[in-house]
Order: structure tokens, then sequence, then C-alpha cells
């Protein structure tokens, strides 16, 4: 897309835009000499920069000029997704009074709906979702909007994506579910949510990982100790390893002690046949071990 040379009088409405300054805009759009829906060299229009900054009388007089409120830049983003990215929810308000559409994409497969999860703006989610804005979008990776606001920790967002449709075990292409990145980013209140509401416990992405083994890697006791209430598998996965390798190995102590309560196994060896406490030389995790081996044996 080729763009000419952005004019002085451009120039100034699109500053004019982003300061707010109504006088200005409209006396520049009233000259005459201003195309309203004049680009910058990205392919921005003075509606979406109004929209990002979060003008709203600017962004009203633009429209009521005649701007063409679904345009997209080169990137693919319109003004309503700029207006939901910034979370700027009375202008999303304004933009749908005058046929703002939620089907446009951007290059990556972004909506409007998916920006305002990835930034965990609530209100306006439930104005677009209101507006007709489909729950199950999904970037070209495969992210959904409930992905984006799990992987944010965003739980009253949450909360209303799942009461609202989204499906709780939608994976991304690399196999990642929305447990998974709240287990990875240690979001216990999520991810107690998320198997409440039927989340997929033993989900394994493509490297064969499982939200446990995640947490275990970390240290994030609480989110292990919410994982545990729905007995995960706790034997070697996929990938030639179990939680406890990966607890004893992060010398997360109370990972480990976690871990050996509910089962986990301290004689069972990963694929390169090493034994949890051939991971470590953490005095009080090797006790811990030796003292839940001999149990067993008894």
């Amino acid at each position: 897309m080729s763009f000419k040379k952005e004019t002085p009088l451009a120039n100034a409405a699109f500053w004019a835009a982003r300061k707010g300054n109504l006088a200005l805009l409209q006396l520049l759009l009233n000259s005459g000499r201003v195309d309203v829906d004049c680009k910058d060299c990205l392919g921005s229009t003075a509606l979406m920069v109004a929209s990002y900054y979060g003008h709203k009388e600017c962004v009203r007089e633009l429209v009521q000029q005649g701007a063409d409120i679904n345009l997209q830049r080169e990137t693919g983003a319109t003004a309503l997704f700029f207006a939901a990215q910034q979370g700027h929810n009375d202008i999303v308000k304004l933009l749908f009074e005058y046929g703002a559409s939620t089907e446009f994409k951007t290059k990556d497969g972004g909506t409007a709906l998916l920006a305002a999860c990835q930034y965990g703006h609530m209100r306006v989610v439930d104005t677009l979702l209101k507006h007709g804005a489909n729950i199950h979008d999904q970037l070209y990776d495969g992210a959904t909007a409930l992905f984006l606001a799990a992987q944010g920790g965003y739980l009253d967002l949450i909360r209303l994506l799942l009461s609202s449709g989204a499906k709780v075990n939608q994976p991304r292409q690399d196999g990642t579910a929305p447990l998974w990145i709240a287990s990875q980013m240690g979001y216990s209140d999520v991810v107690r949510v998320m198997l409440l509401r039927g989340a997929d416990r033993d989900a394994a992405r493509l490297d064969g990982t499982t939200a446990l083994l995640k947490a275990a890697t970390k240290g994030y006791n609480e989110v292990i100790e919410e994982l545990l209430k729905f007995s995960p598998a706790l034997g070697i996965l996929k990938n030639g390893t179990s939680a406890l390798h990966e607890a004893v190995l992060g010398g997360n102590i109370r990972a480990v002690a976690l871990l050996l309560e509910a089962g986990a196994d301290p004689i069972l060896k990963n694929k390169k046949n090493e034994l949890p406490s051939d991971l470590t030389k953490n005095e009080r995790i090797l006790r811990l071990l030796q003292s839940r081996a001999k149990h067993r044996k008894s």
C-alpha cells in the first residue's frame, strides 16, 4: 500500500486527533482542505488516532464528518481495534452506534475482542460481546480470548469469558491450553477457576509438558496445590520426565514435599535412567526423598 506524503494540514489534523484538540480538528475539517480519511505512512487515519488516545469528542466529530469507520491500517487494525486495545469503553460504544464491525482482523489474526482480552479490559470485552463479537476468535497461532486472558491473569475477565461460552480446553497450535499458560505464569486463582470449569489437568503441549510439570519446574507451590486437588498424572510424561524430577531439579523443597505427599514415586527413573535424588545435592530434599522411599517399601 502506498500513501502520498502527508500535507502540513493533514499532519495538523493528526496532531489534533492525538492531542484531543477538537477546535483545531473542526477548523481543519471545515476548511475543506483536509480529507477526513487521509492516511499517514502506516495507513492510520485521524479516526484511528483519536480512538487510540481516547478522545471521544474528536471521534464523534470525525464520524459525523463522514470518516469511514471500518478502514484498516496496514497492519489490519481499525479504529474499534485501537479503542478496544486501549480500554476506551465509551469510544467502543460510540463506534458501534455508527456501524463499527467486530469482524476485521489484523495480520496476526487479532480482533478488537482479542486485543481487549490481552490487556484485561473487562468492560470493553462485555461491550464487544453484546455487540456480536465472536468469543471463539483466535490469533493465527491459535490463541483464543480465554488464552490471552489467562496469560494476563485477569480473573474476572476469565469468569466473564467462561460464562459467555469460551472453551476452557481450546489449545494454541503448539498445544498450549489456557490452564498450562496460567500455571506457567503462577496464577493459582486462575488455575483454580479453570479446573472447576472442567479444564483438563493433564493436557500436554506438543513438547509433552503439562501444567503440573511447568508449575513444578517454576516452583509455584500454590499452583501445584490447586492441580493436586484434581489428581493429575504424577508419573513419567511423554517428554520423559516427571513433575517430581523437575521439582527436585528446581530445588524447591515445598514443591517436592507436596508431590511426595500426593503420591509421586521417589524411585521412578526418567528417560535418562535418573532417580529424582540423582538431580540434587540439597540435603533436605534428599532426606525427604529417602524417607518417602523407605515409607513406600515398608
